[in-house]
């Protein structure tokens, strides 16, 4: 996965989803994470970072590390300048595809993060942002 900086790195292959999982990993455990913990936020940036790619026809990842108060976490961003999400509650929905998968990929990503936000236009693309807390 090329980097662009410290923390943000392009995604356009099924190689820099691996490496976006591998990096989000080691925030993860700084942070101090369990292992269901990693588990959840690995699990929705898998899916971010497929769908980046295969939807978005690729885009970046920025990793971000949280310390708020007495809680830790960690932000993943992705975005893309892809088609965009038409119907931001419908891909949303469990069972909606736009491909061949189970349509389980965007709500999967959003149970499994504490925060989770979609910004997306038809045309311009689509900025996913997850948090998860410790």
């Amino acid at each position: 996965m090329s980097p662009l900086n410290g923390n943000s790195r392009l995604v356009r292959s099924s190689e820099d989803v691996v490496s976006a999982r591998q990096l989000v990993r080691e925030y993860a455990i700084s942070a101090g994470f369990s292992l269901v913990d990693q588990t959840k936020i690995l699990t929705a940036v898998s899916e971010l970072a497929r769908n980046t790619v295969i939807y978005g026809g690729g885009g970046t990842m920025t990793v971000e590390a949280l310390n708020q108060s007495m809680r830790r976490g960690v932000r993943v961003v992705f975005e893309d300048h892809g088609p965009g999400i038409a119907d931001i509650g419908e891909a949303l929905r469990d069972g909606f595809t736009t491909g061949n998968g189970l349509g389980l990929g965007l709500g999967g990503a959003k149970r499994l993060s504490n925060e989770f936000d979609i910004q997306s236009e038809p045309g311009k693309g689509t900025r996913i942002t997850i948090t998860r807390w410790k």
